[in-house]
């Protein structure tokens, strides 16, 4: 939005140009400040320690901070069975894992005993006794099996389908309770869910030195694109840059699994920066003015972020 505005200003001025490309802010900044670079044009916000280095054109963008998260974050089986792990419950499927085996080969024994019927291979044996275990694990529902007892092996058959269903219960809702719990302390809304997570920011911007002023872990990135990539990968739980930034390059890379959450806050302004007593700080600043007032910076706000803000 900032190059399309300056080139439409540039038009009205007659002003003839080249882009030179800085990898962070702040490179740009002492560039500019230096005499080096005519116009920082970015979205750069006007600040106090700024002011001092530069001069500023009138606002043309009202902005503020906002935060990028993954909307994979706390999901995939890798974070499942961490989850599982921390909880303990991991331990109890080994126990339930070891007593299936255990009750397998007891039912093995048993039914070579009493069931004549019974495949006498013991691996064909052991794989009809593992069957009919899991099947009472996994749907509290036994196989078609003959009653050696009488009413006393119903009965026994009627506890057994009892374990089984409180074992699958069991599973069913430590999984649950953990996939739960992994939904809400990996939720991120605002800042107040940052304190203890890494945050990735870019290098000589606004963001970086608020979010070390807030005692918050950062992470620098020379630009968005390695910012979004390591929040991807895992490496920082969240991005804070300018809202703009953000929601345009959510807007535009609709593939990737990111998206922006919470209110905007720190809210500020972007202008045009100069070297301090450019003969260009003026008439610029008319022309930012007049688009304005003729709407222009409106019309690029709804062709960047689908609506006038």
């Amino acid at each position: 939005m900032a190059v399309d505005l300056w080139e439409g200003l540039a038009a009205k001025l007659g002003r003839q140009y080249r882009y030179v490309q800085f990898d962070t802010i702040r490179d740009l900044v002492l560039a500019t400040a230096s005499g080096k670079v005519d116009v920082a044009v970015t979205n750069l916000t006007i600040n106090q320690s700024r002011a001092e280095l530069l001069d500023f054109t009138q606002p043309w963008f009202d902005g503020g901070m906002r935060i990028m998260i993954s909307t994979d974050q706390g999901k995939g089986f890798g974070n499942l069975i961490a989850g599982l792990g921390d909880a303990g419950f991991l331990k109890a499927y080994a126990w339930i894992a070891l007593i299936i085996v255990a009750a397998t080969v007891l039912l093995t024994f048993f039914d070579r005993r009493f069931d004549e019927a019974f495949p006498k291979r013991w691996r064909d044996g052991f794989a009809e006794s593992f069957y009919s275990v899991m099947s009472v694990a996994t749907s509290g529902k036994s196989p078609s099996r003959k009653n050696l007892f009488g009413w006393v092996g119903r009965i026994w058959q009627g506890l057994w389908l009892v374990c089984g269903i409180a074992v699958l219960a069991y599973v069913t809702s430590s999984v649950t309770s953990v996939m739960t719990t992994l939904s809400l302390t990996n939720k991120i809304n605002g800042l107040a869910d940052l304190t203890d997570r890494p945050v990735g920011v870019l290098t000589g911007t606004v963001e970086e030195d608020f979010a070390r002023q807030q005692g918050l872990q950062t992470l620098t990135y020379a630009g968005l694109d390695r910012a979004v990539e390591g929040l991807v990968n895992g490496n920082v739980a969240a991005i804070i840059a300018d809202a703009p930034v953000l929601e345009y390059h959510a807007y535009t890379h609709p593939d990737l699994p990111v998206k922006v959450v919470g209110p905007l806050f720190e809210p500020d302004k972007y202008g045009f920066a100069l070297p301090r007593q450019s003969l260009l700080t003026r008439p610029l600043t008319i022309e930012v003015l007049g688009a304005h007032d003729a709407g222009e910076i409106d019309d690029l706000r709804t062709k960047y972020f689908g609506s006038a803000q």
